[in-house]
């Protein structure tokens, strides 16, 4: 039997782990917590503070495991992930294995997962940090108090079964503030101008009013406008004065959890559930191959920018190989950490674990979403570590009478770190590719230019808009609010618990979310104060520091929000009964209807009830997006108009011949306007295909599911367009072919064999074998750098040629 045991948090991990030591090494799972505070009641001492735990549901299994393998080994070496939440589940697998009595007992911290990581880690070995677990212990008994304190509360003066937390309803309190703002706001009315002119020397370009005798143009009405633009189409447009100067455009800091999690959203939609659960798995270990189970990024959850001297060395060494000494700059890049990431500063950034692993080189062994994220990862380290870009800027100002326009015009002179990047977004806080070059004709000041047309614009100011997930991230993170590791929990939760919905990928409040967040804005003033909540982040982090010891924080927070809550149960408003009222009336009897909260959502109910049980649907706000622009809905089976109406699981419409017609539509199918002509019966039982709508969009199911489990999909605008075929035999089956497929994002190929074989490639397969080693098919793709390519899959072939077409390469063969 070995002699150590090593605990680790996901199976996944131990795998990779197992590969790197030796046979004196066992190597358990916890799978995540272990124990926690019961759910039944409070679990807490309210004098003490003291916590009582007990082993989570179906995870007695687990822990009976954990102390056999602890009861024959001799030293337990505690591996779980290196931050509070990690900290916390290996000292309660401790104490579930009492304490490690009469063995030794180490910690050891894996910021990734290599071989040279690990043997690193387990040859300098440390100690369970308290101050990290009773920070956590500190924010699990802060979060606990709220929600099991406040949540009856709500249950008594709301509905049954809503729920309050420390951190998601200071969350939720900024997405209603924001759509209190943007009800509130007022337009302001504002006209722009763009004269589009051209001189001796091309290309024409656009010059936009900057001023109007001298001083800066402000053009608020119609009236003004038509005098301007009356002017601005005679005249002469001469040219006052040309400024140049150069502007330098510096390499954003490698990623940390909120910055990964914001450009994830921008360039792919990834929510920040996915990306998280996507980065684990690159950084627990994947299968690439010969390189055998890897892990290919660093801990996931930090708010460092911190480069290891190992890492710094090697991915300069990766630069001026690959791209040449002058993008190397003569020192390496340092970014300052932020006040908040100091405590836990032994992190590191968010980086590829070796440069070795080019994405190029592992894409094969990854899935697209996989691919996605290490290549963000790996290209925002290295381009971290290059020179600033450069351009030449050139403003020109130029007069007509009374009037100066401004013509701006960029040129990149150097690339610097954008060499990297080709054409993806540079910034957490982009949605859009950069712009292409904007040049300028070569003129000298005095010359004459010549007008072309001019571009008159009528404009209104705009509220601020509503947040989505990567700008809630973003606004949580510069309040202070949470931490890395629980915007993902926190964006969850609100979206979960009927307090608001997205719509076009932007947050809304429910009528419920609204409500509730008044609540609470009137009764726990501090609990939902956005500077309250950081600062009691702060004092979290003095408890991870050793300045602070967690239960007198505790002390301090329960004796006023236990002062509130007592308040709050006398004066908090009740709606449970009475709803509440709006301005709109009751078609039948023409009392008041007032918004209720039922098990299935919010509805209108007539206040004259029970004289009057007159119900009606909500629309949510942007539900208008789903209708079919004011054209009445008919029911295909029976003829008589539908009705839109809303569940539990969203939007439909349902036949007003109900319950004699129960026939339901999808609005997004209606919207979408897919073709309805009738289907050839399933190929695999006969049966009739039914249109229906999922997460990917339209498709055709059998009618036999689950029995039957045949789907079409729709692409192209033909319904069940068949794969195309690439003649590439599947390199992972043998069996299948592969074929070109297509996603909302985009092209791919995967096996015909599909869910039986799983494999996927990202660029097309040429049916070509490579010339340098002979592997059966070659890749094709285009890139900036390299131009229109071929090159092979083999990682341990390093074939690359400017692509040929298959004619052309079967006359030279």
């Amino acid at each position: 039997m070995a002699k150590n045991l090593v605990i680790v948090e996901s199976p996944a991990k131990a795998k990779t782990i197992n590969k790197f030591i030796g046979k004196d090494y066992v190597v358990k799972a916890s799978v995540g917590h272990v124990r926690d505070l019961p759910k039944s009641e409070l679990g807490v001492d309210e004098e003490t503070f003291e916590p009582t735990y007990e082993v989570l549901e179906g995870k007695e299994k687990v822990v009976a495991e954990l102390r056999a393998a602890a009861k024959g080994a001799d030293t337990i070496f505690i591996a779980s992930d290196p931050d509070r939440e990690g900290e916390a589940i290996g000292w309660h697998v401790l104490q579930l294995l009492g304490g490690g009595e009469g063995k030794k007992v180490r910690r050891i911290l894996f910021h990734e997962i290599t071989q040279n990581a690990v043997r690193k880690a387990m040859e300098n070995p440390g100690e369970i940090d308290m101050n990290k677990v009773n920070a956590q212990q500190a924010r699990r008994v802060l979060d606990r108090f709220v929600g099991y304190k406040i949540s009856p509360l709500l249950w008594d003066k709301v509905r049954r079964g809503l729920s309050a937390g420390r951190v998601q309803s200071v969350a939720m309190k900024m997405i209603v503030d924001r759509e209190d703002e943007i009800k509130a706001f007022i337009p302001d009315e504002y006209w722009t101008f763009g004269a589009k002119l051209s001189h001796q020397n091309p290309p024409p370009f656009i010059a936009k009013l900057s001023k109007v005798e001298g001083k800066k143009a402000d053009v608020t009405n119609e009236e003004q406008a038509r005098v301007i633009e009356t002017a601005l189409k005679g005249g002469s447009y001469v040219i006052e004065t040309i400024a140049r100067k150069e502007k330098k455009q510096s390499a954003p800091p490698p990623f940390i959890t909120s910055t990964l999690q914001r450009a994830a959203y921008n360039r792919f939609k990834y929510p920040v559930k996915k990306t998280m659960s996507i980065a684990q798995k690159l950084y627990e270990g994947k299968e690439l191959g010969p390189f055998g189970h890897v892990g290919l990024i660093t801990y996931m959850r930090t708010d460092s920018v911190r480069i290891s001297d190992d890492a710094m060395g090697e991915v300069r060494n990766y630069i001026a190989g690959r791209y040449g000494e002058n993008i190397l700059p003569e020192t390496p890049n340092v970014y300052k950490v932020k006040k908040a990431a100091q405590a836990q500063d032994a992190h590191e950034a968010i980086r590829p674990t070796s440069t070795e692993f080019d994405p190029d080189k592992v894409e094969a062994f990854l899935t697209r979403e996989e691919f996605n994220i290490y290549k963000l990862i790996f290209e925002r380290f290295v381009g971290s570590q290059m020179k600033p870009a450069l351009f030449d800027v050139t403003d020109v100002d130029i007069k007509n009478g009374a009037y100066t326009l401004r013509a701006s015009g960029e040129v990149q002179k150097f690339a610097g770190f954008l060499a990297i990047f080709q054409d993806a977004v540079i910034s957490e806080d982009d949605e859009e590719k950069p712009e292409n070059e904007k040049a300028l004709p070569a003129m000298n000041e005095g010359d004459t230019l010549t007008f072309v047309s001019l571009d008159t614009k009528q404009n209104f100011t705009q509220p601020p808009p509503r947040y989505t997930e990567a700008t809630l991230v973003k606004a949580l993170e510069e309040n202070g609010i949470g931490r890395p590791s629980t915007y993902g929990s926190i964006l969850t939760t609100i979206q979960t618990r009927d307090y608001t919905y997205k719509q076009d990928g932007k947050f809304y409040p429910t009528q419920l979310g609204s409500l509730v967040t008044k609540l609470l804005k009137e009764s726990f003033k501090d609990i939902i104060d956005e500077t309250y909540t950081a600062r009691l982040e702060e004092e979290l982090d003095e408890v991870e520091e050793g300045k602070r010891e967690w239960k007198d924080l505790m002390k301090e927070f329960s004796g006023k929000f236990n002062a509130d809550l007592l308040r709050a149960g006398k004066e908090m408003t009740e709606v449970k009964r009475t709803g509440v009222e709006t301005d709109e009336k009751c078609e039948k009897c023409g009392s008041p209807m007032a918004i209720k909260f039922g098990r299935f959502g919010e509805f209108l109910a007539c206040t004259n009830y029970p004289d009057c049980k007159n119900t009606k649907e909500t629309l949510r706000a942007g539900a208008e997006a789903e209708q079919t622009d004011g054209e009445t809905v008919i029911c295909d089976k029976c003829q008589k108009p539908m009705q839109l109406k809303r569940s539990r699981f969203g939007q439909f419409y349902a036949c007003t011949g109900y319950p004699d017609c129960k026939n339901t539509k999808d609005p997004r199918l209606l919207k979408a306007n897919i073709p309805t002509d009738p289907q050839p019966p399933c190929e695999n039982c006969g049966k009739e295909m039914v249109l229906k709508s999922g997460r990917y969009g339209p498709f055709y199911s059998c009618a036999g599911y689950p029995d039957c489990k045949t789907i079409r999909k729709i692409g192209g605008g033909k319904s069940g367009a068949p794969a195309k075929p690439t003649g590439v035999k599947c390199p992972n089956c043998k069996e299948g072919d592969l074929v070109e497929r297509r996603s909302r994002r985009g092209v791919f190929y995967s096996c015909s064999r599909y869910p039986k074989c799983d494999f996927s490639l990202n660029n097309r397969p040429i049916a070509r074998p490579c010339p340098k080693c002979a592997a059966p098919y070659l890749l094709e793709k285009e890139t900036k750098r390299d131009g229109h390519i071929e090159y092979c899959n083999n990682p341990e072939c390093d074939y690359k040629a400017p692509f040929v077409e298959e004619a052309a390469a079967d006359k030279t063969a």
